[in-house]
């Protein structure tokens, strides 16, 4: 995740690129969207498995796709958003959505992501193993 309240935080504190479904968009055309918005490219075309829905800790629900390409992170450029920074200073700073996108062994992804995506990894290796 990006922004001053992840900053150098590991554990817990990655994410999937997700976001809000607009009015006129189904789950999966939002899921496309947020790729490109928070990695700076479209997914890669692959074969794509759909990891259903996952509820995170303060109930927001997180629906997921995976699919099986070629896709270099280094080359990663996310969107950027605004917020006060410091808070209560009045001054507004500019913060990109993700900070970093890497590729990691599952294993350690596992330790990476915030705990209420765990499950969409546990389904993905599932697909994997098929």
């Amino acid at each position: 995740m990006g922004g001053p309240l992840w900053a150098r935080k590991e554990e817990r504190a990655w994410t999937i690129p997700k976001g809000e479904v607009g009015p006129d968009e189904d789950a999966h055309d939002a899921a496309v969207r947020e790729f490109t918005e928070e990695l700076g490219s479209a997914p890669p075309d692959g074969p794509e498995v759909d990891l259903g829905e996952v509820r995170q800790r303060a109930g927001k629900r997180v629906r997921a796709w995976g699919r099986r390409a070629d896709f270099d992170a280094s080359t990663a450029s996310s969107n950027t958003f605004e917020m006060e920074w410091p808070p209560r200073s009045g001054r507004t700073a500019t913060f990109p959505e993700l900070d970093r996108a890497a590729w990691v062994p599952l294993a350690r992804a596992r330790d990476l992501v915030v705990a209420g995506q765990v499950g969409l990894l546990d389904r993905l290796e599932e697909s994997l193993a098929r």
